[in-house]
């Protein structure tokens, strides 16, 4: 099983004063993160939520190496980062997958990049399989799998490499409305049972809420912090939570903030 490799509610994750700022050919800037500083605890399920084109994905790529920010620093596990890592598992918006390799090939990639002995990582890799609820599917390629069970590799894959967090950008957001409430709770499960810290990238207000222990809600372009938001429903979270009137009031606290970003009115919305 996997363990944590920080004790719960210590600091996993430090963002210092991040900015990014992209500089256009031939002159001109646009500056789309601004002054975005705070912090993820072990074991927390933290997620960013906000208005498309506020810096979500931007932030995302500077935590995990893929941009360098134009100010500010990142700080994991104590370590201030400078470039991709294997301390950092990634889960996109679509699963990713070599068409060429079964399920079992797919999870036991990235391990096979650290040159990990393929006894002991195909091993753990069947683990995990297991753990997503793919057991006999290892032999499978991806055309043969559904949405939803690809995303579930794609789980999986990040899931093998052991990483100290784990950094997901809307990973459900192809999937239908039935599947992707199933991988919801799916993902609770999984990162119950693993004591792993997420920070997880969504638009969906009421993902955000059904996921979370912690909510950042950014503003429009450029993106600032407005708020955290504490998740205070208890936990395991079942569907039915969503119907009870504290869901709703997290949700309308939510949307408010992300309206009075784009300067709307936030009076007359219909939950």
């Amino acid at each position: 099983m996997i363990e944590a490799s920080t004790a719960p509610g210590e600091v996993k994750l430090a963002v210092q004063e991040i900015g990014k700022t992209f500089h256009r050919r031939g002159g001109g800037s646009l500056t789309v993160l601004e002054d975005i500083s705070f912090e993820v605890r072990a074991g927390e399920f933290f997620v960013i939520v906000g208005p498309s084109g506020c810096g979500k994905t931007t932030f995302l790529r500077i935590v995990q190496g893929l941009d360098a920010p134009s100010a500010g620093r990142i700080v994991l596990s104590g370590q201030p980062l400078h470039g991709p890592g294997a301390d950092r598992g990634f889960v996109f918006q679509n699963d990713s997958l070599y068409p060429w390799r079964n399920v079992l090939r797919n999870v036991t990639f990235g391990a096979e990049l650290q040159r990990k002995k393929r006894a002991a990582n195909e091993k753990f890799a069947r683990d995990i399989i297991s753990l997503v609820g793919l057991n006999g599917f290892e032999g499978h390629y991806p055309h043969e799998l559904s949405g939803g069970m690809r995303q579930r590799v794609n789980l999986a894959r990040a899931f093998a490499v052991d990483p100290d967090i784990l950094l997901m950008d809307e990973p459900f957001a192809s999937l239908d409305a039935l599947t992707r409430e199933a991988m919801q709770q799916e993902l609770v499960r999984i990162v119950a049972e693993t004591a792993k810290t997420v920070l997880f990238i969504t638009h969906q207000i009421d993902e955000a809420v059904m996921l979370a222990d912690r909510i950042a809600v950014f503003g429009t372009r450029p993106g600032r912090l407005m708020r955290i938001i504490d998740v205070d429903l208890p936990r395991p979270r079942l569907l039915n939570v969503k119907r009870t009137p504290r869901f709703q009031e997290l949700v309308d606290q939510v949307w408010t903030l992300i309206a009075q970003s784009h300067g709307l009115e936030a009076e007359g919305r219909d939950p």
